[in-house]
């Protein structure tokens, strides 16, 4: 019996901030548990097991930006629990992995990463990892995070500014 190899999507993406600073963007994306405060189309997270912040701690998030695969055609929320791999606080970073959804998503691991740049600002960077999902385009789901992700920034940056 031969079984068939699927290649991963891998995409990455990023986002410039121009008033945080890496520290302090830091301490928003590493808050596992209220991803909602700053993402743009997901309006729920909140933490259904463990401790914000350590790793095996696990997520519930819903919202509207990716289609559920039970939407036939309706507008129904998309759901996903995920948990926490990873926390790295010199590398500023945080690794997850989805544990169960309902938006057709068999594997998903993601890394986002808080980078510091020379001028004193910093860049927010997604990575991710997922099996192809019949149905979806790659560049779209890319193009969604990429949107999604400098949503975000501008949403930070605003409220470092206040």
């Amino acid at each position: 019996m031969e079984v068939e190899s699927v290649k991963n999507w891998k995409g990455k993406t990023s986002a410039k901030l121009e008033k945080a600073k890496a520290e302090e963007a830091w301490a928003i994306v590493k808050d596992f548990f209220n991803l909602h405060k700053w993402y743009p189309t997901l309006p729920t997270c909140y933490g259904v097991h463990g401790t914000n912040g350590e790793p095996g701690c696990i997520r519930y998030c819903a919202g509207f930006g990716i289609p559920s695969s039970d939407s036939c055609g309706s507008e129904s929320v998309s759901w996903s629990k995920e948990r926490l791999v990873a926390v790295d606080d010199a590398d500023r970073s945080i690794k997850y992995e989805m544990v169960e959804s309902n938006i057709g998503f068999k594997s998903y691991e993601a890394t986002v990463r808080v980078i510091k740049e020379s001028d004193g600002g910093c860049v927010i960077q997604w990575c991710f990892s997922v099996e192809p999902v019949q149905g979806w385009v790659f560049q779209d789901l890319l193009i969604k995070y990429h949107d999604g992700l400098k949503l975000m920034a501008a949403k930070i940056d605003a409220e470092i500014a206040n």
